[in-house]
């Protein structure tokens, strides 16, 4: 895609913005929805762990986003997988608790997940999206 002339180019990573943008609206309105539909705000402590989420890679990993994806011998790379992978299990269990504890519904946990989903997505279509060597994503 190097042959591309530049209005193109910038008309694709436009698009990539435009999709990305959606994915995340429809993750907020899941989460929304999970929680209005059912007239039952619990599943909102599902967004702690969405805030929470992203602060051990903004504290500890700084500007080398990629040392996450190698095998490190990096005491504080290793804090940050943990810490993000607990935070993201915390994103996952947080429903299936109060489903369990029978606060919330089927339905509103199948949306609280599929809210996850939605979000895990657009994080990965992020991350994609980031990778400058290569746009062969469309």
């Amino acid at each position: 895609m190097a042959d591309l002339p530049g209005y193109l180019h910038n008309c694709l990573q436009t698009g990539k913005l435009v999709v990305l943008a959606i994915l995340v609206s429809g993750g907020i309105i899941l989460q929304i929805l999970a929680c209005a539909l059912y007239n039952n705000w619990w599943p909102m402590l599902t967004v702690i762990m969405y805030v929470l989420l992203p602060m051990p890679l903004m504290f500890f990993a700084g500007s080398d986003g990629y040392s996450l994806l190698s095998e490190s011998g990096n005491s504080w790379v290793n804090a940050t997988k943990f810490l993000t992978g607990a935070s993201a299990i915390g994103s996952i269990a947080i429903p299936a608790i109060l489903k369990h504890a029978g606060v919330i519904s089927w339905g509103a946990l199948a949306m609280e997940l599929s809210s996850f989903f939605v979000f895990v997505l657009a994080i990965m279509f992020y991350i994609r999206m980031n990778n400058d060597d290569d746009y062969s994503f469309f």
